[in-house]
């Protein structure tokens, strides 16, 4: 075996960041998962801050499938950027297919009102 998932998928996302930057007005949302949870931030590149973050370990997340876990974190990233006057951003899947919670994650931040 020569790459391991994790470097095949480091290599993936390496390749999507050449071309995805986020900015103060359209920050990048970008996306980690892990075996149980998933993790969310909004980053302003040209300044190198992370301006919100959510993830399903948070207080405001029920317990119930990870599917709907992520959804939750969408809507969740979604009211934070509100709050920030933020409505548009650009949308890093992180080297994952866009598929399963990465998709739920996507779906619930345009329920809260993100434009991706």
């Amino acid at each position: 075996m020569r790459f391991s998932k994790e470097k095949r998928r480091r290599k993936i996302h390496l390749r999507i960041r050449k071309s995805v930057i986020g900015t103060a007005q359209r920050p990048r949302l970008s996306v980690y998962r892990s075996n149980l949870s998933i993790y969310c931030q909004l980053i302003d590149d040209t300044a190198g801050h992370t301006l919100a973050a959510a993830s399903s370990r948070d207080k405001g997340v029920e317990k119930s499938t990870k599917l709907e876990q992520s959804r939750q974190v969408g809507k969740m990233i979604a009211d934070k950027a509100k709050s920030l006057s933020i409505e548009t951003v650009v949308f890093d899947r992180g080297g994952y297919l866009y598929h399963g919670r990465v998709k739920a994650l996507a779906e619930g931040a345009r329920e809260g009102g993100l434009k991706l």
